[in-house]
């Protein structure tokens, strides 16, 4: 707006049938540019008004006269002015920025806690990546954790976005990180989670929260992994993605037997109770557990990024090496435009001589 409103001033002055004095329009600009462009752009505009104005003046021959330097004046003062309050708006919106930010990664690292390199007999990294540019958590999670039974491990993915996506997040994070230090069985474990989401969508809302997504018809896809002593792993899946084996460089999805819905649509499951299932995991071999955000990103040519093969490129990578490096192959992938979050969990079986 403040540079049209500078290219009608010019149309105005240099038109044959010269019929508007076009000073207060010039003098609007800088305090115009002052709302939205920052400090540089508002310099900018203000900078521009001065330079139509003198060709302006020189064009009209009007050098001497009260109007022009009543003009000039004028402008400068709303300049000095519209750039002062600019850059003291630009400060105090970046300082509520970086405040709003450093609160989201207290808040990640709460929700999203790190990944210990050494668990047991494993190794392990993990990583998050947020689809919107500035975000810090979503509807993704993810955790391990070394308890009497073994090593466990959960991702999941929750349906929707914002806050609600958050809670249930959390909610189910919550159940996991008390329930696997107590239960035996992976199957109650998941059980835990289940129930609590379904607290979590029976909870009241306030009123300030009313237009949001409504949690009824939320479901989180969910898979439990667990690295026991022996050369296993074991699995309960629900809904979510099958995780991916790399043995002797060649890698394998593991396949529910028995697939199961979300968590948060229990009512359809059919069939006899749900068991959890092993696949071999020997020293050496690599496991992967991730969300839809990796298998889902598309290029340019609308093809999705091929997971198995990446894993098997980048074969020789420690865990954080590897989830890095799988990271900027999929930026370059997507050219930097992931369109849905990413959360990644990487478990490598020691050897027998690092094991002990």
């Amino acid at each position: 707006m403040p540079f049209a409103i500078a290219v009608l001033v010019v149309v105005i002055e240099l038109s044959p049938a010269h019929f508007l004095y076009t000073g207060p329009l010039l003098t609007a600009t800088p305090a115009l540019a002052a709302v939205a462009m920052g400090p540089k752009g508002t310099f900018a505009a203000a900078a521009f008004a001065l330079a139509i104005s003198v060709t302006t003046a020189t064009y009209n021959q009007m050098w001497g006269s009260q109007q022009v330097y009543t003009n000039f004046l004028a402008l400068f003062l709303v300049s000095a002015a519209s750039v002062t309050t600019s850059s003291a708006v630009h400060t105090h919106r970046q300082n509520e920025l970086n405040q709003i930010r450093r609160i989201a990664v207290a808040a990640q690292r709460v929700l999203l806690r790190p990944v210990p390199d050494r668990l047991g007999p494993v190794r392990a990294a993990s990583m998050y990546i947020a689809a919107e540019t500035g975000a810090e958590i979503g509807g993704d999670l993810y955790e391990v954790l070394q308890t009497r039974y073994g090593v466990r491990m959960i991702v999941g993915d929750v349906r929707g976005k914002g806050l609600p996506a958050v809670r249930s997040a959390a909610a189910v994070l919550g159940a996991f990180r008390e329930a696997v230090h107590y239960e035996e069985d992976l199957v109650e474990v998941i059980n835990h989670c289940a129930a609590a989401l379904r607290r979590e969508r029976a909870m009241p809302r306030g009123i300030d929260q009313g237009a949001e997504e409504d949690q009824s018809e939320s479901f989180v896809t969910a898979l439990v992994a667990q690295v026991p002593d022996g050369p296993v792993v074991e699995f309960v899946n629900r809904g979510h993605l099958p995780p991916l084996v790399l043995s002797e460089g060649k890698v394998q999805a593991v396949m529910p037997a028995s697939p199961l819905p979300p968590l948060g649509l229990e009512e359809f499951i059919t069939g006899p109770p749900a068991k959890a299932e092993s696949h071999p995991f020997a020293c050496g071999d690599r496991l992967l557990l991730y969300t839809d955000g990796v298998t889902e990103a598309r290029n340019s040519e609308k093809k999705f990024f091929a997971l198995p093969e990446a894993m098997e490129a980048l074969n020789d990578r420690t865990p954080p090496e590897f989830l890095e490096q799988l990271h900027q192959v999929l930026v370059r992938h997507t050219q930097g435009h992931l369109a849905d979050d990413v959360a990644m969990i990487l478990v490598d079986r020691l050897d027998e001589e690092l094991d002990k």
